[in-house]
């Protein structure tokens, strides 16, 4: 089954073109039901149906997984056995008409205007290390990208003349503008910052660690944590919160959803529309602490 599995995780690289986090993620998934087929003396996926996948996934929940976790595994179990039934390896499906468990979607966290300036003055310009981070944070807030696509980027994805970066997602490359604010951090950390950073001259990463290679998602988070905390805002803050502030405040001054729509990369609206949500329960929060008669 390892051999499926190798062959499973390859055709999601080489021709769906997945994220290096989605692949892990499918990865996990589809490791830990193998393992479990393993400890039920089952050594041959070709031996596995139905009943196989249900009694995996009340598994999951007698451990206490969470319904969206529980969700995605399914998810991933489904494309798997997709793939082997595509490739013969398999008759039928037996995940094809098992529905997902309801996950119940909560509203994503996001920042107050006053938070996100607090949290975008607690780096100080005063060693390489500040330098880097005001730009990143200032970047993250000024176009809502993903924080996976920050660590991508590479120096020649910014144009601060014209005042936008380049982020490339797989095949599908969009354009975002920035604004001044953060086009001053990044000449900032450009200047005076980055070129003292980096071991090699020919480095292509925009944002690199203190040993000069390409900063990593991980490094980013324990970033973003220190701010946090120094800043004292008393909310769970994540590596996605300034991209859905971003996105919630411009949708309270006026933008639409569809020019957010394009500036986030989302492919599907109904991703967006979530941000209208957070904005009429905003609304009504302003509502009920100002109106005399609410």
């Amino acid at each position: 089954m390892e051999d499926l599995v190798l062959k499973f995780l390859t055709f999601l690289e080489k021709d769906k073109r997945l994220s290096l986090n989605t692949l892990q993620s499918y990865r996990r998934d589809i490791e830990q039901y193998i393992t479990y087929l393993s400890e039920m003396k089952i050594h041959n996926i070709t031996n596995t149906n139905k009943t196989t996948v249900i009694a995996y996934l009340l598994h999951l929940q007698k451990k206490g997984r969470a319904t969206s976790t529980i969700s995605r595994n399914l998810a991933s179990i489904r494309s798997f056995y997709q793939f082997l039934t595509k490739n013969g390896v398999i008759s039928s499906d037996p995940t094809e008409d098992l529905e997902s468990p309801k996950v119940e979607k909560k509203l994503p966290q996001i920042l107050s205007t006053k938070e996100v300036e607090l949290l975008l003055e607690q780096p100080k310009c005063d060693d390489l290390k500040g330098y880097r981070d005001k730009a990143m944070l200032e970047l993250l807030y000024a176009t809502g990208i993903r924080v996976s696509e920050l660590i991508c980027l590479n120096v020649s994805d910014v144009n601060l003349d014209m005042g936008f970066i380049r982020c490339n997602k797989g095949n599908k490359e969009r354009m975002v503008p920035i604004g001044s604010a953060s086009i001053q951090a990044l000449n900032e950390y450009l200047t005076k910052s980055r070129n003292l950073l980096i071991q090699r001259s020919d480095e292509k990463a925009l944002f690199v660690n203190v040993n000069g290679k390409r900063l990593t998602r991980q490094g980013f988070w324990k970033i973003i944590k220190q701010y946090k905390n120094q800043a004292k805002i008393n909310k769970d803050i994540t590596p996605h919160t300034l991209r859905h502030s971003f996105a919630a405040h411009l949708l309270e001054n006026g933008a639409d959803l569809k020019s957010i729509q394009e500036m986030l990369g989302h492919s599907d609206i109904s991703s967006t529309q979530v941000y209208a949500q957070i904005a009429k329960n905003r609304i009504r929060e302003v509502y009920k602490k100002t109106h005399p008669r609410a």
